[in-house]
């Protein structure tokens, strides 16, 4: 048997980047090559019911109960708890396009010793991965880590979510004789650029409820996200040769720059932390004749969250009544929503989770997302669907890392959630 920590080692070399300037979907066609793999690999496990979305890259895979007992009821102790058959799990296979993923040279770091990590250097830049900068660092002294090289990132986010969901179903191959209700797994594409859930088949996943393998530090566990929105802004200039401007020129640029003095200056990422949101201007392009701001909208609160909405909207109004109407105009997609607003109902989930982990030794991390995973969209779709972790830290960079133990440890974690309903 394969361990958890060969199949990330393994997977990480694939490169699955997506792309959030692409057209198509999946957004790159090198996700179909990891896409393959698990495909082929889930078949070799011995597992009779897998399906390959050819035209949108999902796997889909179920491992059929071995007992009578299939209805996935949370602990002995839970009262009032809904019945289902199974339980599902999804990671996703594409890395963030943030920073390559490309011929990523996963470094082993045996029995960390507390000081910093020389990772590489490329350009003449040494990178260098310091508990000074990343204090948590220290808590795995005496651990082993999976590094990057410093020239790409690492994909532990979510390669180490997939790597420990394989992990899990070979445990189960593997042990014929280990009693276990239906269990559900599915890996999605286009995750990091949104897409993640577009082609999603709820009836092929088959299960009612899920928890996503996508977090970070291990203890993590989430049942709260942003509610999220992208907001693109146009701004139209009047070029006129600057050396007779005067009273002509509308430079869409410095409009750019004025536009963006209206958003509050304590609500961006930099300033804001646990439930506090932001604007994220994560993009701007500009001439004299054009400019294009990108932002992304997050919050927790939902009345907050329009609030953002309506700041991007008044902001645009301001530059229209100052310059003229159509100078500028605003384009806002909400993406996905807090899904604690589905999971209420379905808290079961979160307390198994829990009382798992703790019975592992693990302490329960009970926090915020500040972000968003499959699982947000997918609790909209129909299937509650909390977050867990899958030891992994500074995600989307090339300081990224995973710690083996917390892979294992995770790994067994999954195995004891979907045993739960024996």
């Amino acid at each position: 048997m394969e361990s958890v920590t060969e199949k990330f080692l393994r997977y990480v070399k694939v490169d699955t980047q997506s792309d959030e300037l692409s057209e198509t979907f999946p957004s790159t066609k090198k996700q179909f090559n990891l896409a393959g793999m698990l495909v082929e690999e889930l078949k070799n496990m011995g597992v009779s019911d897998v399906y390959f979305d050819e035209k949108y890259c999902y796997v889909y895979a179920k491992i059929p109960a071995n007992t009578e007992k299939t209805n996935y009821t949370g602990n002995a102790d839970s009262t009032c708890v809904p019945e289902t058959t199974g339980i599902g799990f999804i990671s996703h296979m594409d890395t963030s396009p943030e920073v390559s993923g490309e011929g990523v040279n996963p470094k082993i770091v045996k029995n960390y010793d507390g000081k910093d990590i020389f990772l590489g250097e490329e350009n003449d830049r040494k990178y260098v991965l310091s508990p000074a900068v990343f204090p948590e660092l220290k808590d795995y002294i005496g651990k082993d880590l999976v590094t990057t090289d410093g020239k790409t990132l690492l994909g532990a986010d979510d390669k180490a979510g997939v790597a420990e969901i394989m992990a899990m179903a070979e445990y189960f191959l593997d042990n014929p004789q280990i009693k276990h209700p239906d269990i559900y797994i599915a890996f999605t594409p286009d995750e990091e650029v949104g897409g993640g859930m577009d082609h999603f088949d709820v009836k092929r996943f088959g299960a009612k409820y899920a928890y996503t393998v996508d977090g970070g530090g291990i203890g993590e566990l989430e049942y709260e996200n942003f509610n999220a929105a992208s907001a693109v802004i146009e701004l139209t200039g009047q070029s006129v040769h600057p050396g007779e401007a005067k009273d002509k020129m509308v430079n869409a640029s410095r409009l750019a720059i004025e536009f963006d003095a209206q958003i509050p200056e304590n609500e961006r990422p930099e300033y804001t932390s646990g439930y506090e949101g932001f604007y994220h201007l994560t993009d701007m392009q500009g001439s004299v004749e054009h400019a294009v701001l990108k932002y992304i909208l997050r919050d927790h609160d939902r009345d907050l969250f329009e609030k953002k909405k309506d700041i991007i909207k008044k902001a645009t109004e301001s530059i229209n009544m100052e310059y003229g109407e159509g100078t500028a105009s605003y384009v806002i997609k909400d993406q996905y929503y807090n899904m604690k607003e589905k999971l209420e109902d379905a808290m079961f989930l979160i307390e198994d989770a829990k009382n798992a982990m703790e019975e592992l030794g693990i302490v329960p991390k009970i926090n915020p997302i500040r972000g968003g995973t499959d699982g947000a969209r997918l609790s909209y779709m129909g299937v509650p669907c909390p977050n867990i972790c899958t030891g992994g830290h500074n995600y989307h960079g090339r300081y990224e890392y995973c710690c083996i133990q917390s892979m294992e440890k995770i790994t067994e974690l999954l195995i004891k959630l979907a045993k739960r309903g024996e």
